[in-house]
């Protein structure tokens, strides 16, 4: 790893701080970007996502996917922690903490709103980012791919049912532009370039221009990441310069959920002697959200300025700088797997 790699959590760091100052000092720049969206999804943000994933899908070899099939307990690992587990200790978490324990500082409307943000956001098991954190685990990039597609596909069918249910309402309307553009620009386009990149590079006698292309799209990739951090935060700059109090309590409750499901996730991988490139991906992919659907179905279904919809957003201030931490401890305890 060079030294941009090495030190990636002391940038990601930077560029936090970095969002909060610029988003307060030129709030009308962020604000801009901020509406430059279509179906709740950034286009700018869009772009920078795309950035990081495209590179990793060069990695995809269609003829090792085939192989998925015959090591399928990866997989299961996944369906289970994502639909369930995590939804409802999300729902068990935001009740306990904001109808127990910060009942006498929150008011009751507020709670409920809050509780159903974080519900909206268990529910919805990531797409983008899982692809960064395989790519800085070392993940089997072809098994990350059909584990993320197999979910795309259920959340189509479950989301719907389940938020319901946990919610306590009949009537959640799933923007489905936001879902399925989501899962055009940020799996099946880049797989598609992804696919012809790699086979104009590969000339079928060796990878070594595949080798090549991707350390020098490497930094261009963590560029992205950067970008997207400081991005998000700048968005809410005001926000958490307002209500530090409010987003460090829904804080807590996602970040309880977010290392829980983590620790179970691995115990289980390891449990059941998974190898490490296919049980680190399966652990990001069971604790990660898809942070565009839950803040459009909290909007739809509260309102902008609503509890719901700070608790989605505070859920996508919380996700990168916890996922790296996680990235570095998958990376740390390689050596606990076969």
């Amino acid at each position: 790893m060079g030294i941009f790699e090495r030190y990636l959590s002391v940038w990601v760091g930077l560029c936090i701080v970095a969002g909060v100052l610029l988003g307060n000092l030129l709030p009308a720049v962020f604000q801009a970007i901020a509406a430059l969206e279509y179906s709740q999804i950034n286009l700018v943000v869009a772009l920078l996502i795309w950035l990081m994933i495209y590179p990793m899908m060069v990695q995809i070899d269609f003829a090792a996917i085939k192989d998925v099939g015959k090591k399928p307990k990866g997989l299961i690992l996944t369906l289970i922690m994502n639909w369930l587990v995590k939804p409802f200790t999300m729902a068990a978490l935001g009740w306990l903490f904001f109808k127990v324990f910060f009942a006498g500082i929150v008011d009751p409307q507020s709670a409920n709103e809050y509780i159903a943000g974080m519900i909206l956001l268990g529910v919805a098991p990531c797409t983008a980012m899982v692809f960064v954190w395989s790519q800085l685990t070392k993940g089997d990039a072809n098994y990350t791919l059909v584990q993320v597609s197999v979910n795309d596909i259920i959340m189509i069918f479950a989301f719907a049912p389940l938020a319901a249910l946990l919610l306590g309402v009949s009537d959640i309307v799933v923007p489905w532009q936001t879902l399925l553009l989501s899962v055009l620009l940020y799996v099946l386009l880049p797989l598609i370039a992804g696919v012809l990149t790699r086979k104009r590079l590969n000339n079928g006698s060796s990878e070594q221009r595949i080798g090549q292309f991707l350390t020098q799209a490497k930094p261009w990739s963590m560029i992205g990441l950067l970008a997207t951090v400081m991005l998000l935060f700048g968005f809410q700059a005001q926000t958490i310069v307002a209500k530090p109090l409010i987003i460090l309590l829904i804080a807590i409750p996602l970040l309880i959920q977010t290392y829980g499901i983590f620790a179970i996730t691995y115990a289980a991988a390891k449990a059941m002697k998974l190898p490490h490139n296919i049980a680190a991906p399966a652990c990001m992919i069971s604790t990660s959200n898809f942070f565009e659907l839950a803040v459009a179905v909290a909007i739809a279904l509260f309102g902008l300025n609503s509890g719901a919809a700070l608790a989605a957003v505070v859920g996508v201030l919380v996700e990168v700088p916890v996922m790296l931490s996680l990235v570095w401890f998958a990376n740390r305890t390689r050596h606990w797997f076969s």
